[in-house]
């Protein structure tokens, strides 16, 4: 039978029927996930601004390299963001000492209420407890103290320059490191973290929430470990895994090991327990010290030579990459 024999309204249907099969198939468009640009995080700078915190000397509460230095990170911060502010308040230290504290904060992208927060103590220990000559002169603190806001200052000139798509804080505590020596009687959490605890009863904004808190203590000696310390597992579970995980990914895994740790008091036990924000503490532990500290942890050796740029950027960029990914 040819076409022509066909019914005009089947030859129809076959026709409108071969020209369909032969269109393309219109495609379904899927969402396309935005890529993150991550800024580099520059240990060269951190590295820097560690050195001139250094340069002022031993950065004990009220003595002069404190205030110089306090001064300088001031307006150090303000050159990133207007948005800095102190908080001052008179104390009174383990040893009888009236002092006044000076938390440093840096605020950016202020009117964004979803917020992270990170810290670091500014202060240096007033005594050299754990070394073996010169125990009542004060160090230099350049790992325990100066690395922490090193770090902290280099990601806050990359959010002067890239904006993070979540409003960030920046505390640097201050009286930290005034606790009293051990075994002499005295309450040992009570003395220490003095500027923690009272930024967690004091928050410099009504009502200041953040999703979660980072912070820094110890962070730039060569070959440090960072583990799960164990307050960290505790309070904020889930921001470890999010921080061991990026560190991981970027290659980190040498510095970010997956070992759980004795909790240990610092200034996350305060933003934890007072102004209830999980929050993790990066921190060095070293399985070779009676301590778990750092071998030169409170000694004069807590020098410059006690940074290591490696160390420095692998902290450093892990974290830049949490910040920037939220």
């Amino acid at each position: 039978m040819t076409m022509k024999q066909l019914p005009l309204y089947l030859v129809c249907l076959i026709f409108l029927w071969a020209c369909s099969d032969n269109k393309p198939t219109q495609s379904v468009k899927k969402p396309v996930k935005e890529a993150v640009e991550v800024p580099d995080f520059n240990a060269d700078s951190a590295y820097l601004y560690i050195q001139q915190q250094v340069d002022f000397g031993p950065r004990f509460v009220s003595s002069k390299g404190w205030q110089e230095c306090g001064d300088f990170l001031v307006e150090k911060l303000k050159t990133y963001t207007p948005h800095v502010q102190e908080q001052n308040s008179p104390i009174k230290t383990y040893d009888g000492k009236s002092h006044t504290l000076r938390n440093i904060i840096a605020s950016f992208s202020p009117e964004k209420n979803n917020r992270i927060l990170l810290c670091a103590h500014w202060d240096t220990r007033h005594v050299a407890d754990y070394d073996v000559e010169r125990q009542n002169e004060p160090i230099l603190g350049a790992n325990d103290g100066g690395s922490g806001v090193g770090v902290l200052i280099e990601l806050a000139r990359l959010l002067s320059q890239q904006q993070s798509r979540i409003g960030v804080d920046i505390i640097l505590f201050d009286a930290e490191d005034y606790g009293n020596p051990d075994g002499d009687g005295s309450s040992m959490t009570s003395s220490w973290c003095i500027g923690s605890q009272y930024w967690g009863n004091n928050p410099h904004t009504t009502d200041y929430y953040a999703q979660y808190g980072i912070l820094l203590d110890m962070v730039a000696a060569k070959d440090a470990r960072f583990t799960h310390e164990g307050l960290s597992r505790t309070y904020a579970q889930r921001i470890l895994k999010k921080v061991w995980s990026e560190a991981h990914r970027l290659g980190y895994g040498s510095y970010f090991v997956y070992q759980p740790t004795p909790q240990i008091i610092d200034d996350h036990y305060f933003v934890n327990t007072l102004a209830n924000i999980p929050t993790i503490d990066i921190i060095e532990y070293d399985n070779n010290t009676a301590t778990g500290f750092n071998k030169h942890w409170h000694t004069h050796g807590d020098d410059m030579r006690n940074i290591d740029k490696n160390t420095l950027k692998a902290v450093g960029q892990t974290v830049t990459s949490v910040v920037y990914k939220e």
